[in-house]
């Protein structure tokens, strides 16, 4: 999957990525490994890290890309639907209602609610 000029995203975090690897390098190589390499790492270590993490962010990039395709597929199919915004936002509220009642919680304190009314209506007050 190739990335056009387009699809650069500046809330990505890739941006800036290519200024922070063209820094300036010392001219000494012990300064060099001392500031380059963290603290137990060679440069070895430390390159192969980098390369992966650079593969890491590429793949990112990819799922974003494969996300937001499926999300607009996903929109374009519920427009079809004639499904509004307003369904989905009814389903997940009848969905969470369903979940609170089913719920130990409210179960429970339903029960307790009916044994106090059963005593007050009973009662000689």
């Amino acid at each position: 999957c190739s990335l056009s000029a387009t699809d650069i995203n500046l809330n990505s975090p890739n941006k800036g990525l290519l200024s922070d690897a063209m820094t300036d390098v010392p001219v000494d190589s012990a300064a060099s490994a001392r500031t380059s390499a963290p603290e137990g790492l060679t440069l070895a270590e430390e390159e192969e890290l980098r390369s992966e993490l650079a593969k890491v962010e590429e793949e990112i990039g990819t799922l974003r890309q494969v996300l937001a395709a499926k999300e607009r597929h996903c929109g374009e199919l519920k427009r079809k639907l004639g499904l509004t915004p307003l369904d989905g936002l009814k389903q997940n509220l009848s969905k969470s209602w369903h979940d609170v009642q089913v719920s130990n919680a409210y179960v429970k304190t339903s029960e307790k609610l009916g044994e106090w009314n059963d005593k007050v209506t009973q009662s000689d007050l």
